[in-house]
């Protein structure tokens, strides 16, 4: 469509003409109805405009005067008159003579000094042993018949008792026996057995046990 036909429009025609009507009819009865009268009221008052002056900030302070240069003094300079040297002949030193170095001798090194063994503390002295012994209960030994098999009809046995202090047998050592090993078993198992007189404390008694066979 072009513009021609545009304005030739009657609808275009019309919204304006409406508009028109339309504006006419708002101003017509806002006068009616006073709206019109408040409104030039509102206007007519007067307007009241304040002026808002530049606040100027104070000048910043001046900077401070610089420090006055320091002043150097220099003491006075004393200038002592020249003398000259007097003329005095550099004596000329001897030559010096060759020095011979002494040979270095090293020391002997120290001797070893063994220190002497700490002495032996001598034994304790063992407890005497008694020869012979007083029993209350003291069986002899049986002859064994091992020996009477063997046709052995004497023999010794030297037996070392043991004895606490409550006269109890409590060892019994073999020192000799004659014939060996024949009699020992039965000295051993009765001499054991032995009562003795108890003294309170340990000792020690040597005792001597003969066999014969008697012939029945």
């Amino acid at each position: 469509m072009d513009f021609a036909r545009q304005q030739r429009d009657p609808t275009r025609h019309v919204i304006g003409i409406a508009f028109v009507v339309l504006f006419h009819v708002l101003v017509i009865w806002a006068l009616l109805t006073g709206l019109g009268t408040q409104v030039v009221q509102i206007i007519k008052k007067p307007l009241t405009a304040t002026i808002i002056k530049e606040i100027k900030l104070p000048p910043p302070p001046p900077p401070p005067p610089p420090p006055p240069p320091k002043r150097i003094v220099e003491p006075p300079k004393v200038e002592q008159p020249y003398v000259p040297p007097p003329d005095i002949p550099v004596p000329t030193p001897p030559p010096a003579e060759p020095v011979i170095a002494a040979p270095v001798t090293t020391p002997p090194p120290a001797p070893v000094v063994i220190a002497p063994p700490a002495p032996v503390a001598p034994p304790a002295p063992k407890p005497a042993i008694r020869q012979g012994v007083s029993c209350s209960k003291r069986e002899s030994p049986p002859f064994p018949r091992d020996a009477i098999r063997r046709e052995i009809r004497s023999g010794k046995v030297v037996a070392i008792l043991t004895i606490d202090g409550k006269g109890n047998v409590t060892d019994v050592d073999i020192t000799s026996s004659h014939p060996p090993r024949v009699f020992d078993r039965a000295v051993r198992d009765t001499l054991s057995n032995w009562k003795c007189a108890g003294e309170g404390t340990p000792y020690k008694a040597s005792v001597e046990v003969n066999f014969t066979l008697k012939d029945e």
